[in-house]
């Protein structure tokens, strides 16, 4: 990524987070973090990767809203950016760290049925 993509990625990160945290207050949306922005090399279309806690539903629910949110976040970029054309906001729901939290789990019982072993 270049320098120029990657200063737009941060600064769409931080747009993001600051309105998710303060600004949208659209019930639909529960307990979302950004993990990470990432943009397409002619700045046209950023995704925005969040981590939603909660059930699927609450998952689904929360998409649906950031989705009818992304005019509001556009323009907020934009302003951030202070160009004309922001590039399109895409959302992508991030499993990472649900998936970290699961192998964690997995690994932890199969140390505590070791131990109980004997091994």
């Amino acid at each position: 990524m270049s320098q120029r993509q990657e200063r737009v990625a941060a600064l769409v990160r931080k747009v993001v987070s600051e309105l998710l945290s303060t600004r949208i207050k659209d019930p639909r949306i529960g307990f979302t973090s950004v993990v990470k922005v990432e943009v397409t090399k002619d700045l046209s279309i950023a995704k925005v990767h969040v981590s939603v806690f909660g059930s699927q539903e609450d998952k689904e629910r929360t998409m649906e809203g950031l989705r009818s949110a992304q005019g509001l976040i556009r323009s907020e970029v934009a302003k951030a950016l202070g160009i004309r054309h922001a590039p399109e906001i895409q959302f992508v729901l991030d499993e990472g760290i649900e998936h970290s939290i699961k192998v964690s789990k997995l690994l932890n019982e199969i140390k505590k049925s070791e131990e109980v072993e004997g091994r």
